[in-house]
């Protein structure tokens, strides 16, 4: 086989390997229509672990609205994702008041749900950073 046949060769495996690597990344597309579990929350440098025996749950519609409870109440919005970011908009939820820790948790949660948030999605692992505090969730 020459050279020019090695390259022709190949060249179908390079493409697929380079949209893998795109794909790998931060996507638009790997976050619309998934829902999450809360894994921790708060301080980056020292993150709280989800309270245990609480159900929580983040659902990124397709339709570009949010909806799910971090602890006690539902909560929902509107968001946009742009390149690696989430725009979240007005948040509304319902005003039941819960135990300690569920209370605490949903605080710290929504208050890093807003505004322009960075975002980084990596196999079932998404992590949302607002600052210096950040979520991570798992895929449900």
């Amino acid at each position: 086989m020459n050279k020019k046949m090695h390259f022709v060769t190949l060249l179908p495996i390079l493409f697929g390997l380079m949209l893998a690597a795109c794909s790998s990344g931060t996507s638009t597309n790997n976050l619309r229509d998934t829902n999450w579990k809360l894994v921790s929350y708060g301080s980056a440098n020292n993150p709280i672990p989800a309270a245990i025996g609480v159900e929580t749950s983040v659902k990124f519609g397709a339709d570009g609205k949010v909806g799910g409870n971090l602890g006690c109440n539902s909560m929902g919005g509107d968001y946009t994702i742009k390149g690696s970011q989430i725009n979240f908009g007005s948040m509304f939820m319902t005003e039941m008041a819960c135990d300690e820790p569920r209370m605490s948790q949903e605080s710290t949660c929504l208050s890093i749900l807003s505004g322009s948030v960075d975002y980084q999605l990596v196999g079932d692992r998404l992590t949302i950073v607002n600052g210096d505090y950040q979520l991570v969730l798992i895929r449900q």
